[in-house]
């Protein structure tokens, strides 16, 4: 594994710690074309309810607990407003006969600056929670978080064959055309 997908895989651990895609909390309706209403956002709450309630967590835990939620439901709704900014901005400029390239550049750069920060937030705010926890707490979002990875790396790995497949599918075609 390569040090940028280690580097990854640590980010979504710290961001996710409770279960995947701690940033992606908050349903939106994009979210919803994967699964229905609810989509995988309701299957991750439920991972996230049922890991909660496996913690046993005492009230200064739950405390941090409410505060690292909260956090990344913040963080995501402004990520979602930035993204909003950004569409609106690009639409804009496209008005224009001559694009401003660099301009457009620009924003796309500050929306990622910004959006980087919110997510530094909800890695730190999921962080001082889980740096709060006892070793057997620890031990119990650890074991969640490499079930996550697990389904992770095969949903990724079957993603990648039906890839390739297609591709072979698609070098093969032009030859049965000829």
């Amino acid at each position: 594994m390569s040090t940028r997908k280690i580097s990854r895989a640590l980010a979504v651990a710290a961001t996710a710690l409770a279960i995947g895609a701690g940033a992606a909390y908050a349903a939106q309706p994009a979210h919803e074309a994967h699964g229905g209403p609810g989509g995988w956002h309701g299957h991750f709450m439920k991972e996230l309810t049922q890991l909660h309630d496996q913690l046993k967590l005492n009230a200064d835990q739950e405390k941090q607990w409410q505060a690292a939620l909260d956090t990344m439901k913040q963080s995501h709704e402004a990520m979602r407003a930035n993204h909003e900014q950004m569409k609106d901005q690009f639409k804009s400029a496209q008005q224009q006969p001559i694009l401003d390239l660099n301009a457009m550049a620009t924003a796309h750069q500050q929306i990622e600056q910004k959006d980087a920060q919110l997510r530094q937030q909800t890695t730190d705010a999921w962080l001082k929670f889980y740096n709060g926890l006892n070793d057997q707490q620890k031990t119990t979002v650890s074991t969640a978080l490499k079930q996550r990875f697990a389904k992770m790396e095969s949903r990724h790995e079957k993603m990648r064959e039906r890839w390739q497949h297609h591709q072979q599918g698609a070098a093969s075609a032009p030859a049965a055309n000829q």
